[in-house]
């Protein structure tokens, strides 16, 4: 079997351009091209139904493929769903190495390993894993648990309350903390809020990002009817999820069907934006992956706390910094 000392310099390369694309629900892939350990093309997934990375790495190599060596972060996938298999692309390119980081846990879309061989490719697997692991965490986590991987994000006051006494929260943070929210819906892909958050707030959910091409699917939680459907969020283009009952009967959920019915319906990831109500209930079933928690500079005095006294077991979190704000990230698993 071939090797090559600088396999784990060009998957580390892959990796970086796995980590600038925003295609949830499916994975995040970068590929890189060589030939006599010269780059010749490179690419990633820039969003769901969008070419894959071997596909943007493939056309910006051009005639240079014949030979080549690919390094893929993701096992390449073999299967037809809204793109062809990039197994098949790679071969019928010429390709005659590749090099993936990470085996495909999804069953639908594995196979790409047998396939390769079995065309004469050399393959080596589990280069740089660990770090093609982690700019994919939140996609194979989700094909692992069997459910979509679910973040919470609030901003809370530095004297802990989310909201005031009237419900209202906005711009409790600065815009750069803002703009963190952002890119973690369009990282995410799919934002659910209960309905008071769209009628206090008039809060449209999308993820103003540079180069995010598909918008952010949204999700509300309106059991009893309460939204007339004239609010900005239902102004903005994209897809919603306007989860409400009949006339005014009430609509029994619980966080483990919600996330049921996203999965069957392809979500991998979910952010959840909600009040405390919404947030509690996905804490209290324990279906939260991640909690991102933004202490901004502001204070209330009074209004309605985030946790209400629900008796959490939090990890010890990791902090940063966004302007004046601080995000405390709380991680399960």
């Amino acid at each position: 079997m071939t090797t090559n000392p600088r396999d784990r310099e060009f998957m580390l390369r892959a990796v970086g351009l796995a980590a600038k694309g925003f295609p949830a629900p499916n994975p995040r892939v970068g590929c890189v091209l060589t030939r006599e350990n010269r780059v010749v093309g490179e690419g990633w997934h820039h969003a769901a139904g969008t070419p894959h990375a071997e596909v943007h790495a493939l056309l910006a190599a051009g005639d240079r493929t014949r030979g080549a060596t690919a390094y893929v972060t993701l096992e390449p996938c073999h299967h037809h769903g809204r793109t062809p298999p990039c197994s098949h692309a790679l071969v019928d390119a010429g390709v005659t190495r590749v090099v993936f980081a990470v085996s495909d846990p999804n069953p639908k879309a594995a196979g790409g390993l047998a396939f390769l061989r079995s065309k004469g490719v050399e393959v080596t697997v589990g280069v740089a894993s660990d770090e093609a692991e982690a700019v994919n965490h939140v996609w194979l986590t989700a094909m692992r648990l069997g459910r979509p991987f679910v973040t919470l994000k609030t901003a809370i006051t530095a004297d802990g309350f989310m909201a005031r006494p009237d419900g209202s929260s906005q711009w409790i943070t600065g815009p750069e903390a803002r703009a963190e929210g952002h890119r973690l819906r369009a990282e995410m892909g799919a934002v659910l809020v209960g309905w008071k958050t769209v009628k206090m707030d008039g809060a449209k959910l999308t993820a103003r990002v540079p180069d995010v091409e598909r918008p952010v699917t949204r999700i509300v939680l309106d059991p009893r009817g309460h939204l007339k459907g004239d609010e900005p969020l239902f102004q903005e283009p994209g897809e919603i999820g306007w989860l409400r009952a009949q006339r005014d009967e009430n609509l029994p959920w619980s966080a483990q069907c919600i996330l049921e019915r996203l999965w069957e319906q392809g979500m991998t990831s979910l952010l959840v934006e909600g009040g405390p109500t919404t947030l509690r209930a996905f804490l209290a079933e324990g279906l939260a992956d991640e909690l991102h928690l933004f202490v901004g500079q502001k204070t209330f005095g009074e209004g309605k706390p985030w946790s209400n006294n629900l008796a959490l077991d939090l990890p010890v979190p990791e902090v940063e910094h966004f302007g004046g704000d601080v995000r405390l990230r709380y991680r399960w698993g």
